[in-house]
C-alpha cells in the first residue's frame, strides 16, 4: 500500500513556502549583521531538502519493524542530551537568554526539545497502549495508572522549562499528553482535571519568574482596553495595569498585517521587516508572511496546513493498531497546538510564547524533527484502509 499523498505534499509545500521567505524577510537581519546576502535562504533550503528526503526515506520503512527504534532513540537520546548539554563546555552549546538550548555541531546547531517532542509522544503512545483501557475505573485508580506519567512530565518540565528557561515547549507537550490520555481510554473527569492541573502549573511558572510576569503585564497591556470596556468601571479599575512597558514586538506585528491588507505589498516588499520586527523570519513569520503576501496569502497556508491536520487525523482515526493511532494523533497535535499558540501570539489574542510555525519558521531542528515525524505519520498510512 502507498502512504498518503495528501500529507507529503502538503508537507512539501509549506516546506517550500518557508524557503522562499527564508530568502525575503531577514533582510534586515542579513544586512546589521554583516551576513553572507543568501546565508538564511541556503541553510533554510538545505535543511528543507534533507528533510524532505528524511520524510521521504522513513515513509518507505515499515512501521511494525522501525517505528519502535525511531521513537525510542528520539526519545532516549534527546532526553539524556538535553540533560548532559547543560554541563557541557561554551564551545559545544549555544546560549539563548542564560539558557543552553542549542548543542554546536560542525556547520549547524541542533535542538534537542525539537526532536524529544517526537519521541515523547511514540513513547506515551507505545505505553497508553499498553497501560490504558476503556474499562470503566473509579478517579483513584486512574490517578494511580497516570502517576508515572506525571513524574515523566514533571522530568520534561524540568528539563525544559526550568533548564532551558521554555515554557512555552512545555504547554505544547501538557496539551498532547493530556489529549492523548482521553483519547487512550481516560474518563472525560480526569481530562477536566488534567486540564486544570495544568493551568495551575503554567500559572506556578509564570508568577516564580520575574520575567514572565513581565510579559504578562505587556500582553495584558495591549487588550485591557477592550476587555475591560465590558465590565462595569469598578470592577474594570481593578483589573488595570498601568506603566507596563510598551509590547514593541507585538504592536509591530499587528500593524505588520495590517499594513498588508488583503492581497499584500507583495513579495519581498514588506518594511516591517527592516528593524521593527527583529524575529521576523523565526517567531514573527506569519505577521512578515501577512504583510507581504496578505490575509489571502495567510489563508492559503492555513489550508494547507488544515489539509495535512485533516489527512494526519484520519490516518489516526483509521489506524487499528492503538500504538499508531496515538501517535499520530500525538504528531497532529504537535502541530496544532504550535501554529495555534504562534498564531494568537502574534495578533496578541495570548502572550507570545517563542514557538515556531510548523515547516515555516527559520530553524532546522524544528523542521527536521516535524519531518521526522510525518515519516513515520506516513509510514502508518501504508497501513490505514481508504
Amino acid at each position: 500500500m502507498q502512504a498518503d499523498k495528501w500529507i507529503f505534499y502538503s508537507c512539501v509545500a509549506l516546506i517550500t513556502i518557508g524557503i522562499v521567505f527564508s530568502l525575503s524577510l531577514p533582510v534586515f537581519t542579513v544586512l546589521f549583521f554583516n551576513y553572507e546576502p543568501y546565508h538564511f535562504f541556503i541553510r533554510q533550503l538545505v535543511v528543507g531538502a534533507i528533510g524532505i528526503f528524511l520524510m521521504w526515506a522513513i515513509s518507505r520503512l515499515d512501521p511494525d519493524k522501525s517505528m519502535v527504534w525511531i521513537g525510542f532513540c528520539l526519545f532516549g537520546f534527546c532526553a539524556i542530551a538535553m540533560g548532559a548539554m547543560h554541563a557541557l563546555p561554551s564551545s559545544l552549546v549555544t546560549d539563548a537568554g542564560g539558557a543552553k538550548r542549542w548543542i554546536r555541531l560542525p556547520g549547524f546547531s541542533l535542538a534537542p526539545v525539537e526532536f524529544f517532542k517526537i519521541g515523547f509522544v511514540y513513547f506515551l503512545a507505545w505505553s497508553f497502549a499498553r497501560k490504558i483501557d476503556e474499562r470503566k475505573k473509579s478517579l483513584k485508580q486512574e490517578f494511580k495508572l497516570i502517576l508515572p506519567y506525571i513524574f515523566l512530565f514533571l522530568i520534561a518540565v524540568y528539563l525544559i522549562a526550568i533548564l532551558q528557561n521554555d515554557l512555552g515547549q512545555v504547554v505544547v507537550l501538557a496539551l498532547t499528553l493530556i489529549v492523548m490520555m482521553l483519547f487512550a481510554g481516560t474518563s472525560k473527569r480526569l481530562f477536566v482535571i488534567g486540564m486544570a492541573g495544568a493551568s495551575v502549573l503554567a500559572i506556578v511558572a509564570i508568577f516564580t519568574s520575574e520575567h514572565r510576569i513581565l510579559r504578562i503585564k505587556s500582553w495584558w497591556g495591549t487588550v485591557q482596553n477592550m476587555v475591560l470596556s465590558l465590565m462595569p468601571e469598578n470592577m474594570a479599575n481593578m483589573f488595570r495595569v498601568e506603566g507596563v512597558p510598551e509590547p514593541y514586538q507585538i504592536s509591530h506585528s499587528l500593524n505588520a498585517i495590517k499594513h498588508g491588507g488583503f492581497f499584500g505589498e507583495g513579495l519581498g516588499a514588506g518594511v516591517f521587516k527592516l528593524g521593527f520586527l527583529s524575529e521576523v523570519h523565526t517567531d514573527f513569520v506569519l505577521a512578515g508572511i501577512a504583510e507581504e503576501v496578505g490575509v489571502l496569502g495567510i489563508l492559503i497556508i492555513t489550508s494547507l496546513l488544515l489539509i495535512l491536520l485533516f489527512r494526519i487525523f484520519r490516518v489516526s482515526s483509521r489506524s487499528e493498531n492503538k500504538v499508531y493511532h496515538l501517535f499520530t494523533l500525538g504528531v497532529g497535535l504537535l502541530i496544532s497546538f504550535s501554529f495555534i499558540m504562534n498564531s494568537y501570539g502574534i495578533t496578541s489574542i495570548t502572550p507570545i510564547k517563542g514557538i515556531a510555525v510548523p515547516f515555516l519558521s527559520y530553524g532546522g531542528s524544528s523542521i527536521l524533527a516535524l519531518c521526522i515525524g510525518v515519516g513515520m505519520v506516513l509510514m502508518v498510512s501504508k497501513k490505514v484502509k481508504d
